[in-house]
């Protein structure tokens, strides 16, 4: 089970390099009363409903929290809508509806990378949204460039030709991944009649084939205020911003009504009966790593009132440890992971199981134990324990989802989308709280019924996941590209509506920071707007101490801190969280193991309670070390045949030596000799309370979360001195290096490019953001974005960005190219960096960057959950607490003799390492 997803594929813009990828497993939290409708939040009170005389209908919801503001436009349009010859029609509209206007002819990613937006896109079966939270003086300003897109987009021969090799490149993305292939074919074999049985992104064939006229045939069908929502959350007066929204999309005028029926032909073969004759399973044996399950079974529409009883019933199934088939699976060593999840779209959708083995253990025995739960939930009523910690998880996911503006837009714009009224919200979480376990097992009697399964395997062909053979080359095919002039701001501010600028960070509370007397420091910020609690923190005990021998061990190590301590079994630890919607997760990262926890404020107790007993008394059993290690390497045979993953390990061992921290990488050797004892040594050696930092922010009260911290954390003491490391200064390489690694059955190079780079505390850090802003930091409107993705279409997506830690980490390049683009897309990265460090960045682009920083900064700060981040990392790299009022004006005060010394020290296009990783055919030429 995992929270109700709004954005299941699409055109995602921001993408980061550190991004931390989100668990599988449903583990949120939730309110301590089960069976009752969640009353701590309401979702949709203070929300206006306003509909335009040209029938755009208008959601506004003031939230006066922080200086921020959420625009959204969700259209009623999406891959359902699509016929035979067109699949991806939808997904290729909306990469065009970002290349401009009639009256702006401009990327409009760099018009809202100019405004400070936090910007996105994607496409879904049933809708295509679009999204962006600012500063509120920029409100006005988003609302007219969304208004002028709505009505006046370009769609030419030069725009889909362009954005054509984009999203194939994207489409060849996602063929890498087997699981994607695998669900392809279920989808197909599930739903052979209905577009719901077809990718939501698209097929290479039919995207070739699109026309112009075709695409804008779509355009003026569907992109029309009379099938749109407009969503409009944060902090602004409501009437002013009304008299704005019909001055700018009062003015789109309605079009092509009659067609919109196509949206309703395609459900006549929507009902739940499918034939009885049980289906023959699919298999698919192709190069892979791991062997996958996907079983699919119908479901009605989201307005069928058995809805939230399907929802109760898959958190029974799936929702996080204690969960049925996690048990069944997971615990039993036949699979690394389990998840599941109900699509409930406007017409009737589907619930699917997905299953990974073990390492070992065949699909078939999987399914065949699947089989056994899922009649065991037919047979057998669910006990309460079960059903009011189902309601629980579900409940305050939605408290945990909706903390931010963006969230709590996208929840009214989904709700008035695809259920049609925004208010579904209320009915489906107070049905929730009535569901009884006869509901639950009726529900699973009528729709898990083994006759309407599709289930499918994938068989992988390629032995233990080991890549192909590598190869090293010059990089020669330099020489003859030129890359056009940089964009200048100056033509593009032409373009941008009017908006003042009022950043002013100045307000931001800082946290209280005190240490206990066994060292363990503590910053606690008090957030009173929502009943929740997020908590960030970080031990120095990071994979830098594990060393190439026994690399992997700070992970392991991490990994099984849940599995029981001296008082409490890995199911009671699972339960004591999970009873509450508490979540409490450990990961190593190369300088610390993050900490992350999230609950109600109610549950702070609990949760720091688990805390504190897990650093202190984890037990490490023999079993749930082995299961770990399963799971551990299946992981690594994933990620050694994922070109993203192996291409990032190449990378990194090429620029740090055998000697560095950083060059560390687990094998499946290295893995396998890890020992109980190992785990225990690592864990008595480096969890400290002295090397322990802790951040809270939410709802509580500071004296009695200091006094419970001292009463838990207070007798955890250290001896000695904690371990430090010493770390060797690396090397820039002495010429540019390419390094190719094959990993068959792929269809999509992933390549990255860079050296060693800075820390945090580096003195040039700060225009290094800055340089990294203009160079790479945004796709569509940095210069990479801008030449190798925008006017080439080499590429789906392209980033830069520093790996600035306590220690100095990668400068880094990633993108991902069709196989024949790969070197003319290195060529062309090249040529931008030798211009960049000949020529330097302009005053215009240069002051444009500061302001797009610096203009977007509010945004994260009006995210509890990053915020809880933010003052940790600040902490645990020795910035002072001010830091995160005090950083907008740190990036303005950067000059321009600052950027010149940035690019001179930190560019070196003739020092790259260069990996590529992909099919053959990607890592040849030109080598």
């Amino acid at each position: 089970m995992k929270r109700r997803s709004y954005m299941l594929i699409g055109f995602f813009l921001s993408l980061l390099l550190t991004i931390v990828p989100l668990s599988g497993n449903f583990t949120n939290a939730a309110t301590p009363t089960a069976a009752a409708p969640v009353s701590a939040v309401s979702f949709t009170q203070g929300v206006q409903k306003n509909v335009l005389e040209n029938g755009l209908t208008v959601l506004t919801k003031e939230v006066h929290t922080a200086p921020v503001v959420s625009v959204q436009v969700w259209y009623k349009v999406g891959s359902r809508n699509e016929v035979k010859g067109e699949n991806g029609i939808s997904h290729q509209l909306e990469h065009l509806m970002f290349k401009g206007t009639n009256e702006r002819p401009v990327q409009f990613g760099r018009l809202f990378s100019a405004l400070g937006s936090q910007f996105n896109a994607f496409t879904s079966y049933d809708e295509t949204a679009y999204f962006g939270t600012v500063q509120r003086d920029k409100l006005e300003a988003l609302l007219t460039l969304e208004a002028d897109r709505m009505e006046n987009s370009l769609i030419g021969p030069e725009q889909l030709k362009s954005e054509k090799r984009v999203v194939i490149s994207e489409l060849q993305g996602y063929e890498n991944s087997p699981g994607y292939r695998l669900s392809r074919a279920v989808m197909r074999a599930a739903f052979p009649n209905r577009a719901y049985g077809l990718s939501v992104g698209g097929t290479k064939a039919d995207v070739e084939k699109f026309t112009v006229e075709q695409v804008r045939n779509y355009y003026q069908t569907y992109y029309s205020p009379e099938n749109a929502t407009l969503v409009i959350t944060g902090d602004f007066a409501t009437e002013p911003v009304l008299k704005v929204v019909k001055e700018t999309f009062g003015k789109v005028s309605q079009r092509a009504k009659k067609n919109i029926r196509r949206a309703i032909d395609n459900s006549s073969d929507a009902s739940l009966s499918n034939p009885v004759a049980k289906k023959v399973p699919i298999v698919l044996k192709q190069p892979g790593s791991a062997a996958l399950l996907q079983a699919v079974y119908p479901l009605p529409d989201i307005k069928h009132p058995d809805v939230p009883v399907i929802d109760v019933m898959d958190a029974i199934l799936t929702g996080g440890r204690s969960s049925r088939l996690y048990q069944a699976l997971v615990e039993s060593g036949l699979a690394s992971s389990v998840s599941g999840g109900a699509a409930e779209l406007i017409e009737p959708g589907w619930y699917e199981i997905n299953a990974t083995a073990a390492p070992g253990q065949e699909v078939g025995k999987i399914a065949q134990v699947l089989q056994e739960s899922l009649a065991k939930l037919q047979q057998q009523p669910v006990t309460l324990e079960e059903l009011n910690r189902a309601k629980t998880q579900l409940q305050a996911s939605y408290i945990l989802g909706n903390q931010d503006i963006t969230s709590q837009a996208n929840q009214l714009g989904y709700n008035q989308t695809i259920a049609g009224d925004y208010h579904f919200i209320e009915r489906y979480l107070a049905a929730i709280a009535k569901v009884t376990p006869a509901q639950v097992q009726q529900a699973a009697k009528t729709y898990l019924n083994p006759a309407q399964q599709t289930i499918g395997f994938f068989e992988p062909t390629q032995p233990d996941g080991q890549p192909g053979a590598s190869s090293a080359g010059s990089g020669r095919t330099v020489e003859n590209f030129s890359p056009g002039k940089p964009v200048d701001p100056a033509e593009l501010a032409k373009y941008l509506p009017p908006a003042t600028s009022e950043t002013d960070s100045n307000k931001q509370s800082l946290p209280e920071e005190f240490t206990l007397n066994n060292g363990l420091k503590v910053l606690l910020l008090r957030d009173r707007n929502l009943p929740t609690i997020n908590l960030s923190g970080q031990i120095d005990a990071g994979t830098e101490f594990d060393g190439n021998q026994k690399a992997g061990l700070a992970n392991l190590t991490a990994s099984n801190l849940m599995n029981g301590t001296q008082t409490k079994n890995a199911l009671t630890l699972a339960k004591t969280l999970e009873d509450l919607g508490a979540d409490l997760n450990f990961s190593a990262s190369r300088e610390g193991v993050n900490v992350s926890g999230e609950g109600l404020s109610a549950n702070l107790p609990i949760l720091i309670q688990t805390l504190a007993d897990v650093l202190k008394n984890a037990t490490f059993p023999a079993d749930q070390l082995e299961l770990s290690r399963q799971r551990a390497l299946t992981s690594l045979k994933v990620k050694l045949d994922d070109p993203s993953g192996l291409g990032r390990e190449v990378f990194q061992q090429a620029i740090y030596p055998e000697n560095h921290p950083f060059h560390s990488f687990p094998t499946a050797e290295s893995l396998k000799t890890i020992s109980r004892n190992d785990l225990l040594n690592f864990y008595q050696t480096h969890y400290r309370p002295d090397t322990t930092t802790i951040a809270i922010v939410g709802d509580f009260d500071s004296v009695k979360v200091k006094a419970l911290l001292n009463q838990v954390f207070g007798k955890w003491q250290a001896t000695g001195k904690p371990p430090v490391l010493k770390i060797p200064t690396v090397a820039l390489p002495q010429t540019l290096t390419q390094l190719n690694k094959v990993i068959p059955g792929k269809s999509e190079a992933v390549t990255y490019i860079g050296y060693n780079g800075i820390s945090r505390k580096d003195p040039r850090f700060y225009a290094a953001l800055v340089l990294n802003q203009i160079l790479g930091g945004d796709t569509l409107a940095s210069r990479l974005g801008t030449e190798v993705r925008d006017r080439q279409g080499l590429t789906y997506g392209i980033y830069s960005g520093f790996a600035a830690g306590i220690n100095p980490g990668p400068f880094l390049i990633q993108m991902q190219t069709a196989p024949d683009d790969a070197q003319k897309a290195i060529a062309s990265t090249l040529a931008l960096l030798k211009q960049l460090r000949e020529q330097g960045v302009t005053e215009a682009e240069f002051n444009t960057a500061k302001r797009s920083i610096t203009n977007s900064y509010p945004v994260d700060l009006a995210n509890p959950s990053n915020v809880s981040s933010i003052i940790l990392d600040n902490a645990v790299l020795g910035l002072s607490r001010s830091e995160i009022r005090e950083f907008p004006q740190r990036i303005q005060a950067v000059t321009m003799a600052d950027m010149q010394k940035a690019i001179e020290d930190l560019i070196k296009p003739e020092n790259l390492v260069i990996v590529t990783a992909g099919p053959g055919d990607s890592v040849t030429k030109g080598s």
